[in-house]
């Protein structure tokens, strides 16, 4: 599909001759929810705009535009509809699957770079100039950057207002506002409210038993940045509670395996919640300062959540924070198309139908992913916890308040410093990550989810000591890169081997190619395959 807003001729009375447009109407007609968070339905001869799945009655096609962000909804003077609630979906699958400039932003958008940076920040981010990525943005679209970080901020501002009893001031500047009066403005524009109509309309909804009764929460905000998100707020200063939302089928478990068998002491702590769920908890530390975040899995297989629990050093972390935690669950990969695709592949039938909504676990820090990857090469997950906890140990700031995560992992530029003093084994192996942690801690060498995917993998590959496993696995777990089949990978091969499929890391190559653009949902049903 286009990425721009798509519209019909005005004089046609269908949109056949378009095909994108025509795809996203049959959507809209049929209601299809597996299209709610990747497209925008602008109806102007309502001025509202819908999710796919509304149940209203579908529009006329000449009254129809098709949005990518609901940012350029609001741009065209489109007000969010109070039935079907836009932003209560899972985010786009677009900003992972695409690669391009407009993608890029949109993921550092969602970080709150444009917040702590400003569009110019954001602009030296992605290597143009502010001019450039307002003129493609605007394109591609239909918003700048300031639009899209403007209606960013207002869904998180909207979160706080509805689910928690914070003052408005704090909520003001917890969601990146830089005055009172901006903020004041900006609800009102764009959910046509005072902020304490926001939160009033919102507490009569709840009286009134959720979504069933038509009472006006206020105007929902994108569905492309922040997927609805309900928060919570502890007498515990600090301590928030978050619900995100997957796109289903979701295979939480999968991601909370992978992720306990690869914790280090200190950082990382899995345990087991009353009522048998897994539960991860670990130290981080954002743009504010140290944080402690623990998660579990939530909903039901119709609507999947994670559900988050996070002791933070400030609020302004929290758009952040969801930002990151959902590049880690991949809660918005299009998983009804991944498991349709890869299921097409013989080998691949029994697994998909086994482990529906697989997903590719991405990283909550890149610095860190990078430590793994370097240090896990060619030895055991085993053996690779107990040198990354050796590391933290040794390195890692440490925190009060918690008797088992007491370690922040340690710093590029701890490790460049000391590095060399802990860490163990062949000489150049240690040299390789001493000099990669001098790199990122000057900043000759960015690692980050904004990096284009090709781009990083071509950096890293320069490094002495680096090869293609490591890059491309730093590239599909930072980036969220769809598309990546590491073949290098003994493990990897070994699980082709039992599924019928070639052994050989060139005849795999040559055969994977057919499951492209999905080669990394591939790489992880060959891993679970082994």
């Amino acid at each position: 599909m286009s990425a721009t807003a798509v519209t019909p001729h005005p004089l046609s009375e269908t949109a056949v001759d378009d095909p994108d447009f025509a795809e996203r109407y049959r959507a809209m007609q049929a209601r299809d929810a597996r299209f709610d968070g990747q497209f925008i339905t602008g109806v102007h001869s309502t001025g509202i705009y819908c999710r796919p799945s509304c149940p209203a009655v579908a529009p006329k096609p000449s009254n129809v535009t098709f949005y990518l962000t609901a940012a350029a909804a609001h741009e065209a003077g489109l007000r969010a509809c109070k039935r079907c609630l836009p932003d209560a979906v899972p985010g786009s699958p677009e900003w992972n699957l695409r690669d391009d400039l407009a993608a890029r932003a949109m993921r550092l958008i969602a970080d709150g770079v444009v917040e702590r940076d400003g569009v110019p920040g954001l602009a030296a981010r992605l290597g143009y100039t502010p001019r450039h990525l307002t003129r493609v943005l605007t394109a591609e679209l239909g918003a700048g950057p300031l639009a899209l970080a403007r209606a960013h901020r207002a869904q998180t501002a909207r979160s706080l207002l509805t689910s928690t009893s914070l003052p408005v001031a704090d909520v003001a500047f917890a969601s990146g506002f830089g005055s009172i009066r901006q903020f004041n403005d900006t609800i009102r524009e764009v959910y046509e409210r005072s902020p304490l109509e926001v939160r009033a309309s919102a507490r009569v909804h709840e009286r009134g038993g959720g979504r069933s009764r038509a009472v006006d929460r206020g105007r929902p905000g994108p569905a492309d940045l922040t997927p609805t998100t309900e928060v919570a707020v502890d007498i515990d200063p600090g301590v928030v509670r978050l619900r995100l939302p997957a796109r289903p089928p979701f295979d939480a478990a999968g991601v909370f395996g992978w992720l306990a068998a690869r914790t280090v002491a200190g950082v990382e702590q899995v345990s087991t919640t009353p009522d048998g769920s897994p539960r991860f908890r670990r130290t981080l530390q954002l743009p504010g300062g140290p944080a402690l975040v623990g998660f579990t899995p939530g909903g039901d297989a119709q609507s999947p959540s994670i559900e988050v629990e996070a002791r933070l050093t400030g609020l302004s972390d929290l758009p952040p924070l969801v930002a990151r935690v959902r590049r880690l669950f991949d809660l918005d990969a299009d998983a009804l198309a991944i498991d349709t695709a890869l299921s097409a592949e013989p080998a691949f039938a029994d697994a998909v139908a086994a482990v529906p909504g697989i997903r590719v676990p991405g990283c909550l820090d890149p610095h860190e992913l990078v430590f793994r990857a370097l240090i896990g090469q060619q030895i055991s997950v085993a053996a690779a916890r107990t040198a990354l906890g050796r590391l933290a140990a040794e390195l890692g700031e440490r925190l009060a308040g918690d008797d088992e995560l007491h370690t922040l992992f340690p710093t590029a530029a701890a490790i460049a410093q000391r590095g060399g003093e802990v860490l163990r084994g062949p000489a150049a192996r240690i040299r390789t990550i001493v000099d990669v942690a001098a790199r990122l801690a000057s900043g000759d060498l960015v690692v980050s989810s904004d990096r284009e995917r090709h781009d990083l993998e071509a950096r890293l590959l320069e490094i002495p000591g680096i090869g293609p496993w490591t890059a491309g696995y730093v590239a599909m777990r930072v980036t969220g890169a769809p598309d990546v089949l590491l073949t290098g990978d003994l493990a990897l091969r070994n699980g082709a081997a039992n599924l019928g499929l070639p052994r050989d890391a060139r005849e795999l190559a040559r055969f994977g190619a057919r499951w492209a653009p999905w080669r990394s949902y591939a790489s992880m049903h060959l891993w679970r395959a082994s």
